[in-house]
């Protein structure tokens, strides 16, 4: 297959598969979890076990992904993605036992960690190089989409022919539709060292350079941190504006407010903050997140406080998958892009299946929601200082200055 004329087509490429990836991958588990638990009578926590061990395989898979990424490409790692999405899906439709709906979850980590946004960012990330930040804006601007697309789409799929069937109709469109797709892609759209070099790279640092260096650690705790917190509420937010007093009707109002929050906050980074250095974007977004959970904690009661909070967390959150995407480029240059974002993505995808857990242990503790929202409240702070350490450091902060624009 030929290579694409335009590295925009291999971002159009990838929105499709990215809004097919996660609706059916990630978002669609929530519509049909009852059903699940229903028809077998397994109990909850097997069930959302499973999903929860996917989320965890797919971190531990990461950095594996991130290095086949960058020496063969998104062609042949993320179509290798799709036949395990496929795959996996296919057995979980057809599945009767626990270890069979264990081994669907497995697989489905696996896919997850091959084709959802890391290798989708590294392999945007070796065709575009100076204009890789705005193809990774671009691209998560229609990932957005994915939940508005899949949440009623499922829905609607699993009330017509119930949840199997759900899951075969998204198996077989990972095979006839995203692993063509994925097949389009180059081979490999590496360019000369000295175009990367007039694109004005940081130092190409290898993986275990990387590793080594106190200013990766901060940013992989930093992002972890927040995902950590993005997972828990997902999992409890609905439930805990209850406990505020509010009905659920509004609690799920004010819920609903994220998921355009994340792609209003995606188009104002594209307008605004374009030229912009991404450590700077980074402070803004890292600081919102502790002032709306603070708003809510303090004034949870009040439906004008909730749906600020919903606001400014969905606009947070959506500004910074943008900031991860580009941040590992910009301070640990572009050669090693894949192992080095899969590495640090990495503890983060291991705190999205331990969010709910923890949570809900909290939650078990403590029936209001204040204990809850101040370890919350806690772990953001932590989590912006450990963002500030980092572009704070003396490497970082020369990398800072030499990213600043003009």
């Amino acid at each position: 297959m030929q290579r694409p004329a335009s590295p925009w087509k291999i971002v159009y490429l990838l929105a499709v598969t990215q809004v097919v990836s996660w609706g059916s991958l990630y978002y669609a588990f929530s519509i049909v979890a009852h059903d699940i638990r229903q028809e077998f009578g397994w109990s909850t926590e097997l069930v959302f076990g499973a999903f929860s061990l996917s989320l965890l395989v797919s971190g531990l898979a990461s950095t594996p992904a991130g290095m086949l990424l960058d020496r063969f490409g998104g062609r042949w790692v993320m179509g290798a993605g799709s036949l395990l999405a496929g795959g996996g899906l296919l057995l979980l439709a057809t599945t009767h036992e626990p270890v069979q709906y264990f081994a669907a979850w497995i697989l489905i980590g696996v896919a997850m960690a091959l084709a959802l946004y890391d290798a989708a960012f590294a392999t945007i990330n070796r065709e575009f190089f100076a204009d890789a930040r705005k193809g990774i804006s671009v691209l998560t601007l229609f990932g957005g989409l994915a939940s508005t697309v899949f949440w009623p789409l499922t829905l609607k799929l699993n009330t017509a022919v119930g949840w199997r069937d759900t899951f075969m109709v998204f198996g077989i469109v990972h095979l006839a539709l995203c692993l063509p797709l994925h097949l389009l892609l180059p081979v490999s759209a590496r360019r000369p060292r000295a175009a990367a070099d007039a694109a004005g790279a940081a130092r190409d640092y290898t993986l275990r350079e990387a590793l080594r260096d106190a200013t990766f650690w901060k940013l992989a705790f930093a992002f972890s941190a927040n995902v950590f917190i993005f997972s828990a509420l997902s999992a409890h937010l609905i439930p805990m504006l209850q406990r505020f007093g509010h009905s659920a009707g509004i609690a799920v109002l004010a819920a609903s407010l994220i998921g355009p929050m994340q792609v209003a906050g995606r188009l104002g980074e594209m307008t605004f903050a374009r030229h912009v250095a991404p450590q700077n974007v980074g402070k803004v977004v890292f600081g919102l997140l502790p002032v709306a959970l603070l708003a809510l904690t303090a004034l949870g009661e009040f439906q004008l406080a909730i749906a600020a909070f919903c606001i400014l967390y969905g606009v947070s959150n959506g500004i910074l998958t943008i900031v991860r995407g580009t941040i590992p480029q910009t301070l640990f240059g572009r050669e090693h892009y894949g192992a080095i974002s899969g590495a640090m993505s990495g503890p983060g995808l291991i705190a999205k299946a331990g969010g709910p857990l923890i949570a809900a242990a909290f939650v078990g503790a403590h029936q209001t929601p204040t204990l809850l929202l101040g370890v919350l409240f806690a772990v953001s702070v932590v989590s912006l200082l450990c963002y500030l350490a980092a572009i704070r450091s003396e490497r970082g902060g020369e990398m800072f200055e030499a990213s600043e624009p003009g």
